[in-house]
């Protein structure tokens, strides 16, 4: 990475310098440790040294290696988009995020480490978005450390605009927010629910945008203001309208086998280039069975959801 030197960095140290430009302190300690990782003009400097008019910074970043213990499986993927920085994927139902002390080779995790190794490249695994196991569509993944810090940092900000569809049991009403808090339930580890005295604030934007009758479910748009572990599942559940398939807070499992919940629209601004990127995954093929055969029925959107 190559920075130029503008008037308003003179006098910062190049530490104050790389944290404004997105560098964790852990990632610059990393730095330091790593010869002639950062050169002033060619020249090598410290953290510490104090930027001057004119010339330009170079930070080479340490070298990626594979992360450990994670076994190459060959897998087949969806890959959305590619750079040296990034990579968006459409994830399977089915495929957990990360290795488990159950579930050591048939995760995403396994399958990313088999597609870069074939590439020759070292398979550093960084999930920037977490879909539960069973959800489907769209996932962030960094290719190295830069760029991890800055999307992490993007998630905290929440400047990654996050689009969700899923099938609600019901008639679900035109559109709202629910304002829930949301907390662990007492006797379990991964179960949460709304509680009101314990929770943590929670937000969640719908809007409907189809209902069939045959199956009575709802086809929902769903906006994450803030990103709760099960937050959509959660709050669905609060308003009276589950997910059908959710084996821990609806297990009805007549209509569809797993949650019906996908990741649908990505929007953020590229951690490297600064260019907007869009993304959009259709609905799977167990969730577009829920609605029949009307799709063209569906009120207008910015693109349909079924592709």
């Amino acid at each position: 990475m190559t920075y130029l030197i503008q008037q308003q960095d003179i006098q910062k140290t190049v530490e104050q310098f790389l944290l404004s430009n997105g560098y964790s302190a852990a990632l610059i300690r990393r730095l330091r440790h790593t010869e002639q990782s950062i050169l002033k003009n060619g020249i090598p400097v410290y953290t510490t040294y104090r930027l001057d008019e004119g010339g330009s910074l170079a930070v080479t970043l340490p070298e990626e290696h594979g992360s450990e213990n994670i076994v190459p499986v060959p897998m087949d993927l969806d890959i959305r988009y590619e750079d040296r920085d990034l990579l968006v994927v459409n994830k399977a139902a089915g495929v957990p995020i990360h290795p488990s002390q159950g579930n050591h080779d048939n995760t995403l995790a396994n399958g990313i480490a088999w597609y870069l190794g074939e590439k020759g490249e070292a398979a550093t695994y960084r999930a920037i978005n977490r879909l539960d196991r069973d959800t489907t569509g769209l996932l962030i993944l960094a290719r190295h450390a830069l760029s991890a810090c800055m999307l992490s940092e993007m998630v905290r900000a929440h400047t990654i605009r996050r689009c969700y569809l899923a099938a609600a049991s019901g008639l679900v009403p035109p559109e709202g927010v629910i304002d829930a808090p949301i907390a662990r339930t007492c006797d379990s580890t991964i179960e949460r629910c709304v509680d009101f005295e314990r929770g943590d604030s929670a937000r969640t934007h719908y809007r409907t945008l189809y209902y069939n009758r045959d199956t009575d479910c709802s086809l929902v748009e769903l906006r994450l203001e803030t990103g709760r572990t099960h937050q959509i599942r959660v709050h669905m559940k609060h308003i009276g309208h589950p997910l059908p398939g959710d084996f821990l807070y609806n297990p009805d499992y007549r209509l569809i086998g797993r949650q019906a919940l996908h990741s649908w629209q990505l929007d953020f601004i590229h951690p490297i280039k600064k260019e907007p990127l869009h993304f959009e995954a259709p609905l799977p093929e167990d969730m577009r069975r829920l609605f029949g055969q009307e799709t063209n029925t569906v009120p207008p959107i910015q693109r349909s959801p079924f592709g």
